[in-house]
C-alpha cells in the first residue's frame, strides 16, 4: 500500500501527543525563535528535544518550522539554533528563506531540508532550484492546482507536501503586507494580526465588506491528490484546540486510510465532511484545487462565525469495576444530554446522561464548572484521551 503522511500541527506538547494518538505520522512546530507563529507559545530547546525523543519512541516524525523571512538582526545566533536541532536530531527544518538552506549546507548539518508554503512554489523551475540546494521537499504554495501540482511532480520527483485543511490567507502564501501596514506586526516574521478578517467599509454604520477567504477543505479531494503525486497532507492550526486537533486528524486518518483501500464511501465522506464543519466556526471549500476562487470562495458580506460547545470532555480513565467514565469537563452538559464519545481506539457511539457524579461521587445535575472532574456511567469501554461531543448526527444519516 503506497504511504501517505498525515502532517499536524503541535502548539505545545500536549497538543502534540494529541495529535499522534489520533493518527498523526508527524508534527510541526515552532520554536521560541525565526517561527511564523509569533503569538503561539511555541517550544524552547528543551521542549523541542522532549518532542523529538517522544516522537521517535513511537516511530513518528518531528519538523521545525524556521520559516519567517530574515531581516539583519534576525540573524544573529541562527548558527546555533540550526546546530542545536541538528543535535536534538529533528527529522526535518521548514525554511523559507533561502539564508537558512544556505547556513545547513554552509555547517554541513544532518538537517532534511523542508522548503515552505511560505516560498509561494507554484512551478516546477523554482522547485528545482531548491532541489538543486538540497531541498527534500517542497511545501507547495496553496495557490496550487491539481495540474500544478501533477507537472511538478512530473517534472522533478520531489516530495511534495500540501495543504489540505485550516485557515487560508487572502494573498498569495507568504507574501501579504497588510498586517505590516496597518498594525506594524509583520506577518512574515510571525506577528501577522490577520487584517484579513477585519471588515472595511462602513455603510449605515455597518460593516461593508470583508477581503477574508473561506478555509480549506479537501475532503472530497483525498484520492485525486494521491492521484497527482502528493505525499504528505498537512493539517494547519498550530494555535489550535485539542478537540479541533483530535477530531481533524482523525477525519483524515480514516479518509486516506480508507482511500488506499479502496473503502471509502460517498455517505461517509459526507458524515465527515459535516463533523469537520462542526468542528470549525468558518465555512470551507477547496479553494484553488480544482479552479481558481470566485466569490464563493470567499467571505465579502455576510458571515457567521458563532462558536459551538460541542466538546464537553476529555476521557481521563475509565473504571471497569463500576462502569464509570472519568471525565475532565469542557463545556456545560446535564442530566438527560445525548451525547457521543469517539477516540483512535473506539468506534463513535451515543451515550444517554442519565447520571452525573462530582469528584466526591455526589450526585449532580449539571456540570457546569470548566475541567471539574466528573463521573458518567457507561457500559461500553473508553479510553484515556477519548473525547465526549454533543450529538448533532450520525453516519445513517447520510446514508
Amino acid at each position: 500500500m503506497k504511504k501517505i503522511e498525515l502532517l499536524a500541527p503541535a502548539g505545545d506538547l500536549i497538543r502534540l501527543k494529541i495529535a499522534f494518538k489520533y493518527g498523526a505520522d508527524a508534527v510541526y512546530l515552532g520554536g521560541d525563535e525565526y517561527s511564523l507563529r509569533a503569538n503561539a507559545k511555541n517550544f524552547s530547546l528543551e521542549e523541542i528535544k522532549e518532542a523529538v525523543d517522544y516522537a521517535h519512541s513511537i516511530n513518528k516524525k518531528v519538523y521545525v518550522a524556521v520559516n519567517i523571512i530574515f531581516h539583519n538582526q534576525n540573524l544573529e545566533g541562527l548558527d546555533e539554533y540550526l546546530q542545536e536541532l541538528a543535535r536534538i536530531n529533528v527529522d526535518a527544518v521548514i525554511a523559507s528563506d533561502i539564508v537558512v538552506v544556505q547556513k545547513i549546507n554552509e555547517l554541513g548539518l544532518p538537517l532534511e531540508i523542508h522548503i515552505s508554503t511560505q516560498a509561494s512554489n507554484l512551478n516546477y523551475e523554482s522547485v528545482k532550484f531548491w532541489q538543486s540546494l538540497n531541498a527534500k521537499r517542497v511545501v507547495l504554495a496553496r495557490e496550487c492546482h491539481k495540474d500544478d501540482i501533477r507537472i511538478i511532480k512530473a517534472e522533478t520527483g520531489v516530495d511534495i507536501e500540501c495543504f489540505i485543511h485550516g485557515a487560508m490567507c487572502s494573498s498569495i502564501s507568504g507574501k501579504c503586507v497588510l498586517s505590516n501596514y496597518v498594525t506594524k506586526r509583520d506577518s512574515n516574521r510571525g506577528g501577522c494580526a490577520q487584517i484579513c478578517r477585519w471588515n472595511f467599509g462602513y455603510e449605515d454604520d455597518k460593516p461593508d465588506f470583508s477581503i477574508m477567504p473561506k478555509d480549506l477543505n479537501m475532503v472530497n479531494h483525498i484520492k485525486e491528490m494521491i492521484d497527482v503525486g502528493v505525499n504528505s497532507f498537512k493539517i494547519e492550526g498550530r494555535m489550535r484546540s485539542i478537540y479541533y486537533i483530535a477530531t481533524v486528524v482523525l477525519v483524515y486518518r480514516r479518509i486516506i486510510d480508507k482511500t488506499l483501500d479502496n473503502t471509502i464511501t460517498s455517505s461517509e465522506l459526507n458524515y465527515y465532511l459535516n463533523i469537520l464543519n462542526r468542528c470549525a466556526n468558518r465555512d470551507s471549500v477547496a479553494q484553488f484545487f480544482q479552479k481558481l476562487p470566485t466569490n464563493k470562495e470567499q467571505y465579502y458580506a455576510d458571515r457567521d462565525e458563532a462558536s459551538n460547545q460541542d466538546f464537553l470532555g476529555l476521557v481521563l480513565d475509565y473504571d471497569k469495576e463500576n462502569k464509570l467514565i472519568k471525565l475532565e469537563q469542557r463545556n456545560y452538559f446535564k442530566l438527560g444530554d445525548v451525547v457521543e464519545i469517539f477516540g483512535p481506539k473506539t468506534e463513535t457511539f451515543t451515550l444517554h446522561i442519565n447520571k452525573i457524579y462530582n469528584e466526591d461521587k455526589e450526585e449532580i445535575d449539571v456540570a457546569r464548572h470548566p475541567k471539574m472532574i466528573c463521573y458518567i456511567p457507561c457500559d461500553t469501554f473508553v479510553n484515556q484521551d477519548d473525547m465526549m461531543r454533543i450529538k448533532v448526527f450520525d453516519k445513517n444519516d447520510f446514508v
